[in-house]
């Protein structure tokens, strides 16, 4: 009697983590691949970080590789795409993290420089995700009756902010970046079912930002609801809760202590900065 031919087995999930290389991005690589699945970790600039994270995935028995790619430029986002769907890990979700966070307000716009902010923060990750739907579709034998669904259902996720809840003026290009993208987190659920779902994660201050010092961090981390900084590592695993929930598309969730039902007149940081001066 012979043993029975074994079923095959099912391929590891794939994600790509744009920005993945350092901060909340490298932690949601973390977060993914003790989960079992295969790690893209995106990298522009920071080559170095991103292989010795993907390195020390590799050691603890995970499968991580590197891939660049400037986010800003559209013929570099298809060919990483392009890069992807032609290997041996095609995509099951796009963690859409990297962004580009600079200074500026409405009354002194530099147009050049809002343009480079909303290329990074909002067409990038819409044009990422198009890409995503373009490789599955074209994984589909030809003739079917019906789309073939990706196991688990493949998933984009977007990383927001609370600001998109809690709107203020300061960062201004920034912001309505943001806040254009968590609109297009429904948008993007409608027209990519049912073979992709989107969501999005609106987290709070995490880590020190831009000019600010310790000191200001340390109070401004705790202007939340929960009065405690937030934990970067619930934010990524809540990406990763929401990539292996198939029940969940087209909502956005706030993981921010409840900055978001604070509202301030100015970023948390200028807020605090005045505090401490006066205190002073």
């Amino acid at each position: 009697m012979t043993d029975p031919t074994p079923l095959p087995t099912r391929a590891a999930p794939s994600v790509l983590v744009t920005g993945g290389a350092h901060r909340l991005g490298a932690l949601i690589c973390e977060q993914f691949a003790s989960a079992g699945w295969r790690v893209w970790c995106h990298y522009q600039r920071s080559a170095e970080a991103a292989e010795s994270l993907c390195q020390r995935l590799r050691e603890q028995g995970a499968q991580a590789q590197t891939i660049a790619a400037d986010l800003g430029d559209e013929v570099e986002r298809e060919r990483m795409m392009r890069h992807i769907a032609a290997s041996d890990w095609p995509l099951t979700c796009l963690v859409n993290n990297a962004s580009s966070f600079e200074p500026d307000s409405a009354s002194t716009l530099d147009l050049d420089a809002t343009r480079r902010q909303l290329e990074v923060n909002l067409l990038a990750p819409l044009d990422l995700a198009r890409w995503l739907a373009v490789g599955i579709q074209s994984a589909q034998p030809s003739g079917a009756a019906h789309p073939i669904h990706v196991p688990l259902g493949a998933s984009v996720i977007h990383v927001l902010d609370q600001k998109v809840f809690n709107p203020n003026p300061d960062y201004f290009s920034y912001s309505i970046s943001k806040t254009a993208l968590e609109r297009a987190v429904a948008l993007q659920a409608q027209a990519l079912a049912p073979q992709i779902r989107v969501c999005g994660v609106a987290p709070g201050l995490m880590f020190l930002s831009g000019p600010q010092t310790p000191e200001n961090f340390a109070h401004a981390s705790r202007m939340n609801l929960m009065r405690q900084a937030l934990d970067p590592q619930q934010v990524a695993a809540s990406c990763l809760f929401l990539a292996q929930n198939p029940a969940i598309t087209g909502v956005t969730l706030a993981v921010d202590n409840g900055q978001h039902l604070l509202p301030l007149p100015h970023d948390v940081m200028h807020v605090v900065d005045d505090w401490l001066k006066k205190k002073d």
